[in-house]
């Protein structure tokens, strides 16, 4: 479970130990953070551990994969939920704002991917659930290079939902909308997103457990013969065009 100390993340981690999981919640920088998940899981009479590791990094994505493993006794499901953004223009847009947000958020997808690949395809099972975006299939002003890093992670579910298939590999993507979550904290700055609820048929923010429940149903025998798949959990704003009605 990558970026698994807060927000989504955490209540991925959360649902999946309630399940019955024993759940490793990956961090880069909120060590103490990551501990409180774990010590919630543990009081709930769950298995959890803290495993600290920046995904963006190959080695270190493997080391997490490995100390996982090490800790736990093996691996059967990877949550690819760590990311970060750094919205602007494209005029005013560096090219490390642009880069920062792909090496993590694609890049880090990547590198958990091919690091479980080995204990997966041996033991010829395993689910990958990647938390991608609804901005990856819609467009954004000021959010290009996170659209782009959604985008990209759509396109490299379906890819490797083909390639593992014949191994018992499932991948899947689950495509949340707006969620209260420190990612989109500045989108609600100006008036408590209330100019962005109203574009919501469901006039709602996603709660995170809605979330968290449809990346768990990915990762679960529930969805034993669905790969490739791409969920939207974003109450019915991609359903629309444009704001969904006439001005």
């Amino acid at each position: 479970m990558t970026g698994g100390s807060r927000g989504i993340g955490r209540s991925i981690a959360e649902v999946l130990a309630a399940e019955g999981a024993a759940v490793a919640v990956n961090y880069r920088s909120g060590e103490a953070q990551a501990q409180e998940v774990v010590e919630a899981i543990q009081q709930a009479g769950g298995r959890a551990a803290a495993v600290g590791g920046d995904v963006s990094d190959f080695e270190q994505a493997q080391a997490a994969v490995s100390e996982t493993v090490a800790q736990l006794g093996g691996i059967h499901i990877l949550v690819n939920n760590a990311g970060i953004s750094k919205d602007a223009l494209v005029y005013n847009m560096e090219p490390e704002e642009w880069m920062d947000v792909m090496r993590v958020n694609f890049g880090g997808t990547f590198n958990c991917t091919k690091s479980v690949l080995s204990p997966f395809m041996s033991q010829r099972e395993g689910a990958i659930v990647n938390i991608s975006s609804v901005m990856g299939e819609r467009g954004w002003t000021g959010e290009s290079n996170y659209a782009a890093s959604k985008g990209a992670i759509n396109a490299f579910t379906r890819c490797c939902a083909v390639e593992f298939a014949r191994f018992g590999i499932r991948v899947n993507a689950v495509l949340p909308g707006f969620a209260p979550t420190d990612m989109v904290a500045g989108l609600m700055d100006k008036d408590g997103g209330k100019g962005i609820t109203k574009q919501i048929p469901q006039k709602r923010f996603a709660e995170v457990e809605e979330v968290a429940r449809t990346a768990v149903f990915l990762a679960g025998p529930d969805s034993s013969h669905m790969t490739g798949a791409l969920l939207t959990v974003d109450g019915g704003v991609s359903a629309q065009v444009g704001i969904g009605k006439p001005l």
